[in-house]
This record gives structure tokens, sequence and C-alpha cells, in this order.
């Protein structure tokens, strides 16, 4: 049990790691403003949620963690289709839990560059 527990912690990096850099990283802008425009645009109901898979972590980790649990065939709890099923609901939730603790941590460093810039920016004034 425990290293099942573990697993599921580790596990849930990458799958944090991969959903954050697709829906918020700017090495892929210009592939995450194209899907929210054909998210908005598209005709067909299926391809605006397609689309919109791509703009929305929380969205992404589901189908991300479902790709983990087939490559690692990681089960939480029980042997049968039940254990993938609460694998997969468990690693989205983890991995939600990074995102977020990592999106409040990138929010403060950028509010400390801001404060840094701002009294750097006052001090160069008052010379």
């Amino acid at each position: 049990m425990s290293l099942q527990v573990v697993s599921l912690f580790i596990i849930a990096i990458p799958v944090a790691s991969i959903s954050w850099t697709i829906t918020h990283e700017e090495v892929l802008r210009e592939f995450r403003e194209l899907c929210m425009v054909a998210s908005k645009t598209r005709q067909h109901l299926y391809a605006r949620k397609f689309f919109y898979l791509f703009t929305c972590e929380f969205c992404l980790s589901h189908y991300v963690a479902a790709v983990f649990l087939i490559v690692t065939r990681y089960k939480l709890l029980f042997t049968d289709w039940r254990g993938y099923l609460i694998a997969g609901f468990s690693l989205v939730w983890v991995a939600n839990v990074y995102m977020g603790l990592f999106g409040r941590i990138r929010l403060d460093l950028r509010k400390e560059r801001a404060e840094i810039a701002t009294e750097e920016a006052g001090l160069a004034h008052t010379r």
C-alpha cells in the first residue's frame, strides 16, 4: 500500500508537468491560441470540446493521466478495472494540487519581481 501511495505522488509529477506546459507555458503559446480560437469558432460541438481540452489544465490532466495509466499499468487499491478508475481520479487530483501550488509560487515570484522593480525604479529616480 505505501508503495502505491508513493507511486501516486511520483506519477502525478509528470502528469502535472505535461498538463501545465501545454496549457500555460510560452513555448506552446501559438498552439494554445490556435486551440482557443478553434474552441470558440468550430461548428461542431465535438471539435470545440477537443480544442478546448488544450486550454484547460484540469481537463487535459484527465487525458494525460489516462495515458500514464496505460503506460505504467498503475492501479490503486484494487487489481482490476476499479484500481485503474481510482488511480486515474487520484492522479488527476494530485496533479491538480501540484499545478495549483506551482501556479501560486509563480504568482508570488512575479509579485516579488514587480515589487523589486518598483523599488529599484524609485531608488534610481531619487538619485
